[in-house]
């Protein structure tokens, strides 16, 4: 029975993760667009991220987007891993490997044309991530 119930369980921690994910990229990026625009920060790669970040936003929503945090789960529950920082230090990386995924169609452009902004608030995105899931169902694998 426990076995039924951590199978309808796990869906439900990767939503509530994704979800917070998702929300962290919206309001970092907004806050970051905010200060680009109120010229409260000199770097102007800010401004040419909130485009970045809009464009990731639309990203998110397709399959490819999904394998990383689902094989980082995966291999954290196959493995019985209960660290905070195997969930929370994966959730960041496996967030922002989405770009390189994304880039994957056409190598030529593999590293260019995202601000280190887009790095910034995809890996804060997904720290957060990890740390929703590992609380709700990544401490008791």
């Amino acid at each position: 029975m426990r076995v039924v119930g951590r199978i309808l369980w796990l869906p439900f921690a990767m939503l509530a993760a994704a979800l917070t994910t998702v929300a962290v990229i919206v309001v970092l990026g907004q806050e970051r667009i905010v200060q680009a625009m109120a010229g409260r920060e000199p770097d102007q790669l800010v401004v040419s991220a909130a485009f970045d970040i809009i464009g990731m936003l639309m990203a998110l929503a397709s399959v490819q987007t999904l394998l990383p945090p689902v094989m980082l789960v995966i291999v954290g529950e196959v493995a019985r891993l209960r660290s905070a920082l195997y969930y929370v230090g994966g959730g960041g990386i496996s967030i922002a490997v989405i770009p390189l995924l994304a880039r994957l169609a056409d190598p030529m452009q593999f590293m260019v044309g995202l601000s280190p902004v887009v790095w910034q608030v995809l890996a804060t995105a997904g720290f957060a991530g990890g740390l929703v899931y590992w609380l709700l169902a990544g401490r008791n694998a």
